[in-house]
């Protein structure tokens, strides 16, 4: 008997973790750790079976508590994101949107991912046409990802004479 208590002891402690975790977040599952890293790139991360896994992970090594006290995995000392994880994250919340905004040329989610890549108001519609006349590059197909889009993104703004004069970050 004591061993199926040790198992339900067990059991509940990660439940209790990963929803702690998920309740925190119910969205997008934990927001920082080694949980987050490990599994961010998994597609469907709106579906239960990654957050989980982000939650697990991050109860089961305690990531998620020593990067926020450290300012590592993806965390800052006050729990929030850092700065470079911030442009890929929203564009994993918002790539159907971003996707349709970026052909036409505008829209708020592409003012606001403009804005976390460090593009100031003024030449946010330099932004723009630069991401419409771009579209097909830059959501390619093959590679229809956040993580991609966010690289494409930030290749097609080194090379454009104009924004690769700001200052990104």
């Amino acid at each position: 008997m004591s061993k199926k208590a040790l198992l339900l002891s067990i059991a509940v402690l990660f439940g209790t973790q990963a929803g702690l975790a998920m309740a925190a977040n119910p969205d997008t599952g934990p927001g920082c750790g080694l949980g987050k890293l490990a599994w961010a790139d998994y597609k469907g991360q709106k579906e239960i079976a990654p957050q989980v896994m982000m939650a697990t992970t991050n109860g089961t090594f305690g990531s998620q508590t020593f990067g926020i006290s450290s300012g590592t995995s993806g965390c800052t000392n006050d729990g929030k994101v850092m700065g470079e994880h911030k442009t890929t994250m929203f564009a994993s919340l918002n790539f159907e949107a971003l996707s349709a905004e970026m052909a036409q040329g505008q829209g708020e989610h592409l003012a606001s991912l403009a804005s976390l890549m460090g593009v100031p108001a003024e030449h946010q519609a330099t932004f723009f046409a630069m991401t419409q006349e771009r579209y097909t590059s830059l959501v390619q197909a093959g590679e229809a990802s956040p993580v991609a889009l966010v690289k494409a993104l930030n290749d097609a703004i080194a090379g454009h004479p104009v924004l690769a004069q700001l200052s990104t970050r």
